[in-house]
């Protein structure tokens, strides 16, 4: 029996969870509540070719085609192929799904959805089967990874160290380093920062996906779903001018609306057409309904907001990071499946995937860890986060130039925060400075197209090795 901790309540997590408590490990799950997860707030669903008429050809080439190829076509085949094992482990806990959507990149309607909610329910499933298997849930906050010498023997939660013979990155991305985002406002990256300053590389982390309709009101930052614009809605400006094919991927509509409003426009997603809107997308119809706004009657101010990060710590395809005994799932790990740009509901896909195929890596190699001295603490403080937020948004944007970019690392420089959001910081800014080409979500007005001799993945460290 191995002794597993896992970062992260989300789908990844909880899946991981699950797996391995059925293969008889003793599994400790730390969480700050499985609502604060990006995974609980997922409205449209997950891409699986399963339906007749698709395939998971098809669902790879889309997935190359979102990523601009910068892919890792062994990952993607991989998790991809896994797809009707996700299925399976889901429909076996008793989840239903409701219907299949078309989202923006896809050839066919493979996104299979619960009242475009799909998230929340997941979510909530996973947790109870999760409890039924004894998963032990911790609620607090993971502050750091426990490693020493190149080795991970657990977790620091509110200053106690945790002794694991396996630890589980599960924590998400770190949009939450944006200004503005729909995601949770945990999500910051904390313990993505802490691997890379413990000995782990990170990867892409210059690719922040950009959700095209986020709505800002006196409620907050909210997401509507693409899965209206595949229902029909219609994306136009203040006189009702449509500039967009709204089922182009996200990076293409998102650049779009940006112009629109940086040339003076208000743009708008009319979904006046869509019939019982309020039946079919009832958390939107709901938020939006508090802000005054009748989606059957009224177009529904939009504007771009960060939405996923594609980078985070580099795994193999066994999702093993670079230090011994750790291993990293989800949004907080990147693997090349999403390259440049991720195709729309697939990250639901990979975390089911990722934390199926993490459960067997532990389980296959039984990792332990003898009796150790504590490994070092460091209990560091958050310092000046929101600017840490305006920099990233105003310098590592939807549109960058290399001015720019030099701008934010030098302010960046200036600012007193925690160590481990200023490194993952940096390796934005630079790894988007050296990149000097535009492919999938990361775009240079200055390098507009894509160059062959950036068709590769970047890797940080301290330092963005491109």
């Amino acid at each position: 029996m191995v002794r597993v901790g896992i970062i992260g309540g989300g789908i990844s997590g909880l899946t991981a969870a699950i797996s391995l408590a059925e293969k008889g490990h003793d599994v400790t799950l730390v969480h700050t509540g499985i609502k604060s997860t990006n995974s609980y707030l997922a409205q449209a669903g997950i891409a699986l070719p399963v339906l007749d008429g698709d395939s998971p050809k098809a669902h790879v080439i889309d997935t190359l085609n979102a990523g601009k190829y910068l892919n890792d076509t062994e990952v993607v085949w991989n998790v991809i192929s896994k797809a009707t094992e996700a299925y399976d482990f889901l429909t076996s806990l008793g989840l239903k799904f409701e219907e299949t959507e078309t989202e923006g990149g896809h050839s066919f309607p493979r996104v299979f959805t619960i009242k475009n909610e799909t998230g929340k329910h997941v979510t909530k499933l996973l947790y109870i089967h999760a409890k039924e298997r004894g998963v032990n849930f911790l609620r607090g906050v993971a502050e750091e990874l426990a490693v020493k010498h190149g080795r991970a023997y657990g977790i620091f939660v509110n200053g106690e160290f945790l002794k694991f013979d396996a630890t589980v990155v599960a924590s998400g991305g770190f949009t939450g380093l944006f200004k503005y985002t729909a995601g949770s406002p945990t999500n910051t990256g904390d313990i993505i920062g802490d691997a890379i300053l413990k000995g782990a590389l990170a990867r892409d982390l210059e690719f922040i996906q950009f959700h095209p309709t986020g709505f800002i009101g006196a409620e907050g930052v909210k997401l509507i779903s693409e899965a209206v614009r595949g229902a029909g809605a219609k994306l136009i400006t203040e006189d009702g001018k449509r500039f967009v094919n709204e089922l182009s991927t996200r990076d293409v509509v998102a650049r779009a609306i940006y112009r629109q409003i940086k040339s003076g426009r208000k743009v708008f997603l009319d979904a006046t057409g869509i019939e019982d809107f309020k039946k079919r997308f009832p958390q939107v119809y709901a938020f939006l309904r508090k802000e005054g706004i009748d989606p059957s009657k009224d177009p529904i101010p939009v504007t771009p907001i960060a939405h996923y990060t594609l980078g985070g710590i580099s795994v193999d395809l066994w999702y093993r990071t670079g230090i011994k005994n750790l291993y990293s799932i989800g949004e907080a790990m990147s693997n090349g499946f999403h390259g440049a740009n991720r195709l729309a509901s697939n990250s639901l896909l990979e975390c089911i995937v990722s934390g199926l195929e993490v459960a067997r890596t532990i389980n296959r190699e039984r990792p332990r860890n003898r009796d150790v001295k504590e490994p070092p603490y460091h209990g560091y403080e958050r310092g000046d986060v929101e600017s840490i937020r305006e920099i990233l948004w105003e310098h590592a944007g939807i549109v960058r130039n290399a001015e720019s970019l030099r701008r934010g690392l030098k302010k960046l420089g200036e600012i007193h925060v925690d160590p481990r959001l200023k490194i993952l910081a940096k390796g934005v800014l630079e790894c988007a400075l050296r990149r000097e080409e535009s492919r999938g979500s990361h775009y240079r007005e200055d390098h507009p197209s894509m160059r062959k001799a950036f068709e590769r993945p970047s890797f940080f460290d301290g330092r963005c090795r491109l």
